[in-house]
């Protein structure tokens, strides 16, 4: 009988483990979808994107860098994996998307980033060389196929093409971003150190943050734009409140709520969630800033969002020498089924 509480007692703590990540997830969609619509107007405002990344990045740094002296123990044990989350997953998404956005459509641009479970497929199969499910497969032929009705390839690509391959750049980096947060939380399980998520994003945002200081040189920037106003579809909102938006909620709250959420279930299951964002930004960008797509491009999303969650909710393909395959239903919790 205690064996049996036991037993029941962490499968209940596993369950409430789970909805807790799910519902953090869900937080991170709705933080990091809002985004590029607070972004956009500042844009248009007369800020360059490199300038809007730079403020975005650089104040949470500002935001998360008593954090960072706390875990400072983390930049001797973990240089590499800070230095990767810094450069991809902050530095290279940011600055890919918030360019791509001053091209074309946040829809757009959003959607194309979630091409990233087609990119992640594509590393395990021919990088790695570790076999993968038909499902999956499937999921990346028609995430492919819906970005074809985003872009409207039949109109001989109507969009800036420069804006869609920095949409692409971005969806390379967030494969980075899903990747490297989810490393180091199976260390516990070796006997090593789990890297505290709160100190991983803090340095990702310093590294990020200095990194983007060289590219944007901010010394030329305009800094009389944040004291003035910018128009959201015809409504004139204060720039340091678009501004505000930007670095708490859409970086401070979305990375924070991001990672963790990563570590309760997987890169597999979190970057189902994640694909929200993509349907947020573009129902708040058809709200706030009045940027319509049109009916094949929202078959398109709607293919695209279909492709991604069967590409990622995908259990992976198990070789015979496989040991986790002797481990169902440890397989099972790991995968997007288990949702």
């Amino acid at each position: 009988m205690p064996v049996q509480g036991s037993k029941g007692s962490q499968g209940h703590q596993e369950t409430g483990g789970r909805g807790f990540g799910l519902g953090l997830a869900l937080v991170s969609a709705l933080a990091f979808g809002g985004s590029g619509v607070a972004a956009k107007p500042l844009i248009e405002a007369g800020l360059d994107s490199l300038y809007v990344v730079w403020l975005r990045v650089a104040g949470a740094a500002l935001v998360m860098l008593p954090v960072a002296w706390r875990h400072r123990a983390l930049v001797r044990s973990r240089p590499l994996l800070l230095a990767g989350f810094g450069l991809l997953a902050v530095a290279g998404v940011q600055a890919c998307y918030f360019a791509a956005i001053s091209r074309i459509p946040v829809g757009v641009a959003l959607l194309i980033e979630y091409l990233a479970p087609a990119l992640v497929l594509g590393w395990v199969r021919f990088v790695q060389r570790k076999p993968v499910t038909r499902a999956a497969a499937l999921g990346v032929v028609l995430a492919v196929g819906g970005l074809a009705c985003v872009v409207e390839v039949w109109s001989g690509l109507s969009f800036d093409a420069l804006g869609l391959l920095l949409a692409l750049g971005a969806a390379c980096c967030q494969v980075g971003y899903f990747v490297l947060s989810d490393q180091g939380s199976d260390a516990g399980s070796s006997g090593g150190e789990v890297p505290d998520p709160l100190g991983v994003i803090a340095y990702g945002l310093l590294i990020g943050a200095v990194v983007l200081t060289v590219i944007a040189r901010p010394w030329g920037m305009d800094w009389s734009v944040l004291a003035g106003s910018a128009s959201m579809n015809g409504t004139s909102v204060p720039a340091w409140l678009l501004l505000c938006w930007i670095v708490l909620l859409a970086t401070v709250v979305a990375y924070i709520t991001g990672v963790v959420s990563v570590r309760k279930l997987s890169p597999q299951v979190a970057g189902v969630v994640a694909c929200l964002e993509a349907v947020i930004a573009t129902v708040l960008a058809w709200i706030l800033l009045g940027e319509h797509l049109s009916a094949p491009q929202l078959f398109g999303g709607a293919v695209v969002l279909v492709g991604a969650f069967i590409a990622q909710s995908s259990k992976p393909a198990r070789t015979p020498e496989d040991p986790a395959a002797a481990q169902p239903e440890n397989a099972l919790s790991r995968s997007g089924g288990a949702v």
